[in-house]
């Protein structure tokens, strides 16, 4: 079979490794040279978009923020999956909202802000602090503003009606204000749907952030509640959708209890663990699902955690020598905070798995992981 992604950076790449396995070979089309190339050797080129599409048998999406164009054209194809709709509201902010709304998922009191009479509104039906996030074309933390106090309003509305007066999108650009959650940790999801309705998720991950970008993932046990309460949000956000492949939502845990964040229609920064704590991982799942193979196990096999390589493009090789330790370079050029590679850790148990880590920490250079090192310092 013949996968199109739409979209060639490193989520492609792994997709691309996972598939080749199964005799799938994927293309991927670059947004920035609107050619379709191969993911793992840049330089080939096949062709345009169209060719693409004709010599697909199935098209997927290796991120959200896709022209719409692009979207209806692979959706007038019947090969795209999940749908160019699913995709969209991956992207969009207020659509996700609506979607939140309809399958009945807890999260955040908000209020859509397009013009300064919404942030007015945003003032007087949220209570401070309030963050407002972009609707279009925002993650890592980028796009957001956080409003403390009255005094700061104003400065804060210049900033955002110049962010709307900036805005090339052709989709009109938006904020959703919302109330600040006083959450105790940042849990997500990954799950997949396959084409015949299928579900199965993986286990809960724990997130530490840097900066507002992920750093650390670390897979969870012992969480029954917590983690039948994100199945059955991710059961009913996909079945809302009718979806296929791989979706993450990203949770607040307040006290015993899961408000979502955001979701994403793709195979996830958080989900990186999977390669080496189960039997299937995210990016081979998703091909599987896109092709309408049978989905893959996704329990955990052994206690597993991530290390996102940030702003750096080496690591001492003497992490190689410490078992559980496989390490993934993106091939990328070296640009400060830039998803560069990551590092997966296992362990036959909890305790083997924070030595491990531990060990990992002391390698790494203190300049750019000392926040990391931080976290896994305090892990117990």
């Amino acid at each position: 079979m013949n996968v199109l992604m739409l979209g060639a950076g490193q989520l492609a790449r792994m997709m691309a490794l996972a598939a080749k396995p199964l005799n799938i070979e994927v293309r991927a089309y670059d947004v920035g040279s609107e050619q379709v190339i191969n993911p793992l050797a840049n330089e080939q080129v096949y062709g345009d978009l169209a060719s693409g599409i004709a010599h697909a048998d199935a098209i997927t999406a290796e991120f959200e923020h896709i022209d719409h164009d692009v979207l209806a054209l692979c959706e007038a194809s019947g090969k795209l999956k999940p749908s160019s709709q699913a995709i969209k509201i991956g992207g969009d902010r207020r659509l996700e909202k609506a979607l939140l709304a309809q399958s009945q998922a807890d999260n955040a009191e908000h209020v859509i802000v397009e013009d300064e009479q919404g942030f007015q509104q945003a003032l007087e039906h949220l209570s401070l602090p309030i963050i407002l996030k972009s609707a279009l074309a925002g993650y890592d933390g980028k796009g957001q503003w956080r409003l403390k106090s009255n005094e700061q309003a104003a400065q804060v509305w210049t900033e955002v009606d110049e962010f709307f007066a900036g805005s090339k999108s052709l989709v009109k650009q938006g904020i959703v204000a919302e109330q600040m959650v006083p959450f105790d940790r940042e849990v997500s999801l990954v799950g997949v749907r396959g084409v015949n309705g299928d579900v199965k998720v993986y286990p809960l991950t724990e997130n530490h952030h840097t900066d507002g970008v992920l750093s650390v993932s670390l897979a969870l046990t012992g969480e029954e509640e917590l983690q039948k309460q994100a199945q059955q949000v991710f059961t009913n956000l996909t079945n809302a959708m009718d979806y296929v492949g791989i979706l993450a939502i990203e949770f607040f845990q307040v006290g015993n209890k899961l408000l979502v964040n955001e979701i994403a229609p793709r195979v996830h920064n958080s989900g990186h663990w999977t390669q080496q704590g189960s039997d299937t991982c995210q990016f081979e799942n998703h091909i599987r699902a896109v092709c309408g193979l049978p989905l893959g196990g996704t329990e955990l096999l052994r206690p597993t955690a991530m290390i996102n390589i940030l702003g750096e493009d080496q690591v001492s090789n003497e992490v190689l020598a410490i078992q559980g330790v496989s390490v993934h370079w993106y091939g990328k050029t070296k640009r400060a905070g830039r998803k560069m590679g990551h590092i997966n850790v296992s362990g036959e148990s909890h305790a083997q798995l924070q030595q491990r880590l531990q060990a990992v920490a002391d390698l790494l250079p203190e300049s750019a992981f000392s926040d990391i090192k931080a976290y896994i310092g305090n892990l117990t």
